[in-house]
C-alpha cells in the first residue's frame, strides 16, 4: 500500500500562494490562471494536492522578448475588444468617446502585484471582465452616468490588487468579476451574473 501524503499546514499554504504571485508578476500565469491555482492552494490539505499548483510553472525566468505591455487602449466612435494574453504595465489606461469599449483582463498577464487602470469617459462606456478572486478597487467621479461593479468580491489572500479609476462624464463604467465556470460571449456572462443578483454597492 503506498504511503499517504504528509499534510500541509496554513504556513505551507501561504507560501505556495506567494510562489503562485511571483509566477504571476513574470508572466508565468494569467489572472484567470493565478485565481484558480490559489483557490487550489486553499483548499488542499495534502503535499500532493499542494504541488499540483505549481505543475508546468518552470524554475527559470521566462525568456526575455514577450509582447510589449499595453499601455493605451482608446475608441472614438467605435466598438473596441481588447482580450487574451494582454501584458499590463503597472499604469494603463482607457479612453472611450462615444464608444464601447470591453477590457478583458482574465487572460491578461501583469508586470506589477499593483496594477492601476484609468478610465477616462467622455459619452463611452467601458465593461472590466476580471477573474473572480482578484481584488479589485474602484473609485472615481462619475457625472450623469453609472459605475458599478458586479459578482462576488471574494479575494484571495496575496492576491494583487487591481486598482480602477474613473473619470466619466456621460459615461458607463462596469466591473465585471467572472466565475471560472460561467462561459460564454459577454452578452451571456453579464446575464448571468446580472440574473445571480449578486450587485455590490458603488
Amino acid at each position: 500500500m503506498s504511503e499517504l501524503s504528509p499534510r500541509v499546514s496554513d504556513a505551507d499554504r501561504e507560501r505556495a500562494v506567494l510562489a503562485l504571485r511571483e509566477h504571476l508578476v513574470e508572466g508565468r500565469l494569467t489572472l484567470d490562471e493565478f485565481a484558480q491555482r490559489v483557490d487550489v492552494a486553499i483548499r488542499a490539505g495534502t503535499v500532493d494536492e499542494l504541488s499540483a499548483t505549481a505543475d508546468a510553472l518552470p524554475a527559470s525566468r521566462p525568456p526575455s522578448g514577450r509582447r510589449r505591455p499595453s499601455r493605451i487602449t482608446a475608441g472614438l466612435f467605435a466598438h473596441i475588444v481588447r482580450r487574451g494574453r494582454l501584458r499590463l504595465p503597472r499604469r494603463a489606461v482607457v479612453v472611450s468617446g462615444f464608444a464601447d469599449v470591453d477590457l478583458d483582463l482574465r487572460g491578461a498577464e501583469i508586470t506589477s502585484d499593483r496594477t492601476s487602470i484609468l478610465a477616462l469617459l467622455f459619452f463611452g462606456n467601458v465593461d472590466v471582465y476580471v477573474p473572480e478572486g482578484i481584488e479589485v478597487d474602484v473609485t472615481g467621479l462619475t457625472v450623469f452616468g453609472h459605475r458599478r461593479e458586479w459578482g462576488r468580491d471574494a479575494t484571495q489572500p496575496d492576491a494583487p490588487v487591481l486598482r480602477v479609476r474613473v473619470a466619466a462624464l456621460f459615461g458607463t463604467a462596469d466591473v465585471w468579476r467572472v466565475p471560472s465556470e460561467l462561459k460564454g460571449d459577454y452578452g451571456e456572462i453579464i446575464r448571468g451574473l446580472r440574473e445571480a443578483q449578486r450587485e455590490l454597492p458603488a
